[in-house]
């Protein structure tokens, strides 16, 4: 019985996420039970048995923070945002700076944007504590302003590193500089979104899914936007499912 009510609530929590996000209908929530183990031949890493993958997000933290040369020289913050969330995460979500409320608090997606992931991620029938959340620069530019390729260059190497030690199944690019770092390309995020893409970090392969930014569809909260975003999120959910 307990269970059941459990269902029942998480049923209604992605209800009225969905409707938040333009959809009228139930989302499945992702496979309860472990991932399957990955074998080499699918291409991706495995960190170090020795040492356990939240070890060395610590230990690549302290290096950042220590000699990233982008955060070290920038001046428009007051902390860095290094990133949070499940190390075993199979799902990772890649935004492009911190805001104000990020720099405050040394979180990541913790402002108004971040409020709609959290409702984007309870859609998808997981929790925050579930996925792990990063951005391709670990300072907030001046005036929130978007990465230049400089700025991109003398950080996302970071980002870079902490993809390979999660080495998780899907990874959400949210907005255009996230997924342009990803994916190495210059197309904008409108032609990307929707369709499957590969990000490749040395031997390690990860599927990629840009979708628009939450601080976009804050600014566009249309039916047509959420109903892109929602569209993107399924396909996602369905590769963790299994179903694609």
């Amino acid at each position: 019985m307990t269970r059941d009510r459990t269902g029942v609530r998480a049923a209604r929590q992605m209800v009225q996420a969905g409707q938040l996000l333009g959809v009228d209908f139930v989302a499945l929530p992702a496979r309860e039970s472990a991932p399957p183990a990955i074998s080499e031949s699918s291409g991706a890493a495995q960190a170090p048995a020795a040492c356990s993958k939240q070890a060395l997000l610590d230990a690549l933290r302290k290096r950042h923070d220590a000699q990233c040369p982008h955060c070290t020289a920038a001046t428009a913050h007051s902390r860095t945002v290094f990133g949070e969330g499940n190390p075993d995460a199979r799902l990772v979500f890649v935004g492009e700076a911190p805001g104000a409320e990020e720099d405050k608090t040394g979180r990541p997606f913790v402002g108004r944007a971040g409020q709609l992931l959290d409702k984007m991620i309870t859609a998808m029938g997981l929790n925050r504590e579930d996925v792990y959340i990063a951005n391709v620069l670990k300072a907030r530019p001046p005036n929130n302003a978007t990465p230049t390729p400089a700025e991109v260059m003398n950080c996302a190497p970071y980002l870079a590193e902490q993809l390979r030690i999660i080495a998780p199944e899907a990874i959400v690019a949210l907005g255009a500089p996230a997924a342009k770092f990803l994916l190495d390309t210059t197309e904008g995020i409108s032609s990307l979104r929707g369709t499957w893409h590969a990000c490749r970090l040395e031997n390690l392969e990860i599927p990629v899914m840009p979708t628009f930014h939450p601080a976009y569809l804050l600014r566009n909260y249309t039916p047509d936007a959420r109903g892109k975003v929602w569209s993107d999120l399924q396909m996602v959910m369905k590769r963790l499912n299994g179903e694609a």
